[in-house]
């Protein structure tokens, strides 16, 4: 049964901490400190619903090294782990590939993007013209191992309709360009593009999920016009925030806006 079917009660919007910036600062240093496994438990220990991470061929932050740790601690704490990351990059030395990190791990969800090794972040979807069939196969191999799908895609993308007819559970809406267009006091058209695209996804089946440069102050906003968001992946900004208000405090900040939301 899809996540998006008719007469399913809306759960309400889950939180995964990105800690990937934990990790940028360690790496930054070398050594253990700041350690990402204690700012992953301190997280949970405030409620987040789940851990995000992003390990990438370069090995800028979180590495292949981290997810054994992380995924023994949230299941430790009955929560998700949510693996980001490109399967079609190659393994090289100390990135063996996307698949053999989730075949490791068994995450909850892997979320599939298409960036390259130059990117800086995570900037575009998919655009399901031309590598259909590459894609199906990828998504059929890590459904296999009982992880969710979700495919990141820009708000206003065409072919939805192949997204789902290729076996993905979820899509993760880009959540950037609506972030700068608040920023800038003018997210109308923003916003009402995120929230045609996930009513679209919906309406297939599909699973809506939405990250990238989400915040304490664009949350509720966002939430409040797109339908039925299911989780949001948030890391930069939380990240940021916790460096003046802590973890613990930042992530209740965030489950606070996400509770009056639900009540909404």
């Amino acid at each position: 049964m899809s996540e998006a079917s008719m007469g399913t009660r809306f759960p309400g919007t889950r939180l995964s901490v990105n800690v990937n910036k934990v990790a940028v600062l360690r790496n930054s240093r070398g050594g253990h400190e700041p350690d990402v496994l204690a700012a992953a438990r301190a997280c949970l220990d405030a409620g987040a619903h789940g851990i995000t991470v992003h390990p990438r061929p370069d090995r800028r932050h979180i590495v292949a090294e981290d997810l054994a740790p992380l995924a023994l601690l949230t299941a430790q704490f009955g929560v998700e782990l949510n693996i980001e990351g490109n399967p079609f990059a190659p393994p090289r030395p100390g990135y063996p590939g996307l698949l053999a990190l989730c075949e490791q791990t068994r995450p909850a969800q892997v979320t599939l993007v298409p960036d390259g090794d130059g990117q800086l972040t995570s900037d575009h979807g998919f655009s399901f013209e031309g590598n259909d069939a590459r894609l199906a196969e990828q998504i059929h191999a890590f459904a296999a191992l009982g992880c969710r799908v979700s495919l990141f895609v820009d708000a206003g993308v065409a072919g939805l309709e192949r997204a789902a007819a290729l076996g993905a559970h979820r899509i993760e809406l880009y959540t950037g360009p609506y972030a700068e267009a608040f920023a800038q006091g003018n997210p109308v058209g923003a916003l009402r593009l995120c929230a045609e695209t996930a009513r679209r996804a919906q309406a297939l089946g599909l699973g809506v999920n939405a990250g990238h440069d989400l915040s304490q102050a664009n949350l509720a906003t966002f939430l409040a016009e797109v339908p039925d968001v299911l989780e949001v992946s948030i890391g930069h900004a939380l990240v940021g925030e916790a460096l003046y208000q802590g973890l613990g405090a930042t992530v209740d900040a965030y489950l606070a806006i996400l509770g009056s939301q639900s009540h909404a």
